[in-house]
């Protein structure tokens, strides 16, 4: 795409993403891969409660409500909540690879305004892989899935250890996730985070 930085194209060598064969079915609801995550966890009262489904090969739908407390510009989205929106929607896609990774750049483009109280239907999916980078793309689209594009992004993440949260998270949160008796909401819980 024009526009888009040479460290978000991928280079020649990289390959198709393949599916996990474990991932969520196609059409199955990922739900919160933590409680209080901003963007999909049920356990925040402003958060974006996000709603992800699992697509056919390594892609996803998501949506979410525009509220009151996502606002910026009077009665209109905030716009680090829509790239949070975007961040949110392409970390979910690791799930499908079954890899822990990380956002390492994203840009975003804000195309039309978002009023509060619209629903904001998103697509991603991954579109490379070159060894720890998974290089992906997200549009966001108001009025229904295939109304006008509002905000759209590509990304790159970085596939990292487990450890990058260990030593980087707060412990009462770390130990909190680990100890979470629920194998896979402890899998899911350190998926995405930067």
């Amino acid at each position: 795409m024009s526009g888009t930085s040479a460290s978000l194209q991928p280079p020649a060598d990289a390959v198709q993403p393949v599916r996990h064969p474990d991932a969520p079915a196609p059409g199955e609801l990922l739900g919160a891969h933590y409680g209080q995550c901003f963007g999909c966890g049920g356990e925040q009262p402003h958060g974006l409660h996000l709603a992800a489904r699992a697509g056919d090969g390594v892609s996803i739908t998501a949506e979410f409500t525009v509220q009151s407390a996502h606002q910026g510009a009077p009665g209109l989205a905030h716009g680090g909540v829509l790239a949070t929106a975007l961040d949110e929607t392409l970390g979910s896609l690791n799930w499908l690879l079954r890899t822990i990774a990380v956002t390492g750049r994203l840009e975003t483009d804000f195309r039309r305004p978002v009023p509060v109280g619209t629903t904001l239907y998103l697509e991603a999916e991954v579109t490379a892989v070159a060894g720890r980078k998974i290089y992906s793309t997200a549009t966001g689209r108001i009025g229904g899935p295939d109304g006008p594009v509002a905000v759209r992004a590509d990304a790159l993440f970085i596939e990292v250890k487990v450890d990058h949260f260990i030593d980087n998270g707060r412990p009462e949160e770390i130990q909190a996730a680990m100890s979470d008796p629920d194998q896979i909401r402890r899998a899911r819980a350190f998926e995405v985070n930067p």
